[in-house]
């Protein structure tokens, strides 16, 4: 389950950080509607992803400013996973498979 949520993580801090310059781009360029229309629910889905990624994958006492990192609209993924690179103790033990 961790390395899903790590995969997760990664997945939409990369989503995040991209969508916001491309937002930003057409913002200051040609502010296509459509641009604005698709990039700002993706953006936003991209960032509660990452807010609840690293909640799931921290743990709650060690991690605080991971989570509060989450926050950061745009870049908050990329500073989780620099801060978790540095801070490999944050992360939660695996879980044990029910099945086997």
């Amino acid at each position: 389950m961790i390395n899903m949520n790590m995969k997760a993580l990664r997945a939409a801090a990369a989503v995040e950080a991209a969508s916001i310059v491309i937002l930003f781009v057409n913002l200051f360029t040609v502010h296509a509607k459509p641009i604005t229309s698709l990039g700002g629910p993706v953006h936003g889905s991209a960032y509660l992803i990452t807010i609840v990624a690293t909640f799931s994958l921290t743990v709650a006492g060690v991690a605080g400013a991971a989570r509060a990192l989450a926050f950061v609209p745009g870049i908050g993924g990329m500073l989780v996973l620099q801060w978790l690179r540095r801070h490999p103790e944050a992360v939660k033990a695996p879980a044990k498979d029910p099945v086997g």
